[in-house]
């Protein structure tokens, strides 16, 4: 049986769970099989940066850290829903990955 997998990444988790709540409301209206949303683990980014840009001076650092979330959705596949599913309107700072599976 084919189905959809829609991955969804970003670092804002309201707009991810808004998002992945839109899928799964179009999905049980249209009455398609529905795994998750699923978290996936959380991606950490560190980046240890120098205070002084010139290099001058006392020598300390600061850390950024960027936290990336993540989620998995499975879809059964249905032509109807997946059209609905497209025109779900993404702000920029979620990505979207969909692939059909057999």
């Amino acid at each position: 049986m084919s189905s959809v997998r829609i991955k969804l990444s970003s670092t804002d988790t309201k707009e991810l769970k808004e998002i992945c709540s839109q899928i799964t409301d179009i999905a049980e209206r249209m009455k398609v099989a529905v795994k998750g949303p699923v978290p996936l683990p959380r991606h950490d980014l560190k980046v240890p940066v120098r205070k002084a840009p010139g290099g001058s001076g006392r020598e300390s650092y600061e850390t950024w850290h960027l936290r990336i979330s993540k989620r998995l959705i499975l879809l059964g596949v249905n032509e109807m829903a997946l059209r609905l599913i497209m025109r779900i309107p993404i702000p920029k700072g979620v990505n979207v990955e969909m692939e059909i599976r057999e």
